[in-house]
């Protein structure tokens, strides 16, 4: 198979914690000791980063807004993770986080298009009908239902009793590996 060069107009929102990290349960990753990557999360990325022309994060944050960590810390978390992912020979394009208290039904916390938006605003190419968004919670299915998006779940068991189904993904899967897996067989975003 000759290798297809990645669609202008595809973007690859991948969700952090869950999706490309070990999700700390009941809390927060609030340093950068704090964060392991998921099993070959990093070269799934690298993989990844061949089919779709941005790789965006798009994470809520709110340990920022409960004061259990500052942005100072996010970015040296977010420094840490990408420097591994370039070592494997990835990217990340840009990440957007929504630092703010769930109670505060902010614009920018999953599932609500605030991230998304402004990923539009920055890179006005982006076309959400070829795109994909990776997530492991409802709330990341919600947004890209809202939003014309591909999904794929990354089942994981504090989701399995959720309302994940509803939302119908794409993709039900068990790692980013296995996307990528997906995407590599294929030769295309577009299956």
């Amino acid at each position: 198979m000759s290798e297809k060069l990645p669609s202008p107009n595809a973007a690859l929102f991948l969700d952090r914690d869950g999706v490309i990290n070990v999700r700390k349960q009941n809390g927060y990753i609030t340093s950068p000791d704090e964060f392991t990557f998921l099993p070959e999360a990093e070269n799934a990325i690298s993989r990844l980063n061949k089919f779709f022309s941005k790789t965006l994060v798009i994470t809520n944050q709110q340990g920022i807004g409960k004061g259990l960590m500052t942005e100072s810390d996010l970015e040296k978390i977010h420094k840490k993770m990408k420097a591994l992912i370039e070592s494997k020979g990835g990217h990340i394009d840009k990440i957007y986080h929504a630092p703010q208290l769930e109670s505060e039904n902010s614009i920018m916390r999953k599932p609500r298009p605030g991230m998304i938006n402004r990923a539009l605003e920055d890179f006005p190419e982006i076309s959400l009908r070829e795109s994909w968004l990776v997530g492991d919670t409802a709330a990341d299915l919600e947004l890209a239902q809202n939003m014309g998006i591909s999904s794929v779940f990354l089942l994981s068991p504090a989701e399995a009793n959720s309302s994940w189904e509803e939302f119908e993904p794409a993709l039900v899967m068990g790692s980013l590996g296995d996307f990528a897996d997906v995407v590599c067989e294929s030769g295309s975003t577009s299956f």
